[in-house]
């Protein structure tokens, strides 16, 4: 009809079909088209004129859409796909507690009742109403009892408010009428992870795996609390059958490198730690783990050779330059170490031992107006640290600024005497000096 401007009759339930098909293929204004002609053909046709209102919430036109469905609930006021849209829109506007107010009303209306029921727990859901969500999707368990999608929100309902023992007492009593259900077995595995009782959980995951010798999520939480048992062994062979299931991902190489690793095996952990970034070459953890491995192993060369290639990947990563400025100094490349660490600054990680590492490696070649400028900047994020003080007095003292280096002196023994061995490793001419000694001395006595 709409290629050849021919016109064919249609009954309104075979528009709806036409209409619901271009819907499902997200071709919404070939949709528009057969509702138009479908109500071309039947202008009385409620059915034709709700998915005109869906359409119109969808397209955002939600005054068409309240006036549109006010209309038909004065000729319909017991269809409850009126209510569900009025509820949609009230959604849409974030009056939840409106929207719930009218999927009850649908609820008595229709024949569909755990549709209606988890849409309302949805709705209690977005006002983070856990109890009366997880009651609804409680409710269309009843209707259905094998509605895994309702089961998989009462868990969540119970994880929010941290009830965890009630979760695990929810699930025993879903397990006693359906104990082949492998969805609930697996369910029942993670509660008892999360409190960590990790044998309980593993007898879950294998009940979970042996009623579906498929299910990749059993295996791969079977295998988790494997390693959370020590058992790695067994956890890599577990990791490796949801490799044989499921296509490969990054997660799984990178366990079982780790678990490789937690074994001593390193050749066979860095082989998977390279499959795991081969898969994913923007997995940070894949590359700081195969670097650690080889600093572990004081193979500096390689292991920068690896983190600069993490680098090109992706140069706004700080915990990159991290190791980058670890493996420079193990190298004696110290500029490059005093770049790494600029770097870590520039974006934005000011942890302290950043600050340290920059001031320590500047001071070590000798820059140290540089080392006391970023040591100026640091103590504006770091108030009262005796890391700090105790740098800024060596380098006040280096400059023959005796007035300042006794202020920070003094502050760094007053916040860590002990921690003055710094100072006599990183300034061991000013430790010896006279003033030094007498001010270290004095404060002790006072102290």
């Amino acid at each position: 009809m709409l290629k050849t401007d021919s016109v064919y009759f249609f009954d309104s339930a075979e528009f709806e079909e036409i209409i619901h098909y271009y819907l499902d293929l997200g071709k919404n204004s070939l949709a528009k088209k057969a509702i138009k002609l479908g109500l071309a053909q039947h202008p009385k046709s409620v059915l034709l004129k709700l998915l005109w209102a869906e359409i119109l919430i969808f397209d955002g036109e939600i005054d068409k859409a309240t006036v549109l469905l006010k209309e038909l609930q004065a000729i319909e006021p017991t269809n409850e796909e009126i209510y569900v849209q009025q509820a949609n829109i009230c959604s849409k506007r974030n009056d939840h507690n409106g929207a719930i107010n009218l999927l009850k009303i649908a609820l008595a209306y229709t024949d569909d009742e755990a549709d209606i029921l988890s849409m309302i727990g949805m709705e209690y859901l977005f006002l983070d109403n856990f109890d009366n969500a997880r009651l609804n999707f409680a409710k269309c368990l009843e209707v259905d009892f094998e509605d895994y999608s309702s089961l998989y929100n009462v868990i969540y309902c119970f994880d929010m408010e941290n009830k965890h023992t009630e979760a695990i007492e929810y699930l025993n009593n879903y397990i006693n009428k359906d104990p082949y259900s492998e969805v609930a077995w697996h369910q029942l595995g993670r509660q008892y992870f999360i409190i960590e009782n990790f044998k309980e959980a593993l007898k879950a995951f294998d009940y979970a795996v042996l009623i579906d010798e498929y299910f990749v999520g059993g295996y791969l939480e079977k295998a988790k609390t494997l390693e959370q048992l020590n058992n790695y062994k067994a956890a890599i062979e577990n990791y490796k059958i949801t490799l044989e299931l499921d296509d490969a991902t990054s997660f799984v190489f990178l366990r079982i490198g780790e678990c490789y690793e937690k074994l001593d095996k390193t050749t066979l952990a860095i082989q998977y730690f390279k499959k795991a970034v081969h898969e994913d070459p923007l997995l940070d953890k894949g590359w700081i783990a195969i670097t650690k491995l080889y600093l572990k192993e004081k193979k500096y060369r390689k292991a920068l050779f690896y983190i600069n290639k993490a680098l090109e990947i992706d140069e706004q990563n700080s915990i990159y330059w991290r190791k980058y400025a670890e493996i420079n100094l193990n190298l004696d490349f110290f500029e490059e170490a005093v770049h790494a660490f600029q770097q870590c600054i520039l974006l934005q990680d000011f942890d302290i031992t950043i600050w340290l590492g920059l001031c320590d490696t500047l001071c070590f070649i000798g820059e140290y107006e540089d080392a006391l400028s970023n040591l100026l900047k640091a103590k504006a994020y770091f108030k009262d640290f005796a890391e700090i003080e105790y740098r800024l007095s060596g380098l006040c003292f280096k400059f023959k600024n005796l007035k300042k280096g006794t202020v920070h002196l003094k502050a760094a023994l007053k916040i860590d005497f002990e921690y003055q061995y710094t100072l006599k490793e990183l300034f061991p001419d000013v430790y010896k000096m006279q003033e030094v000694k007498d001010i270290i001395t004095n404060f002790k006595k006072t102290s």
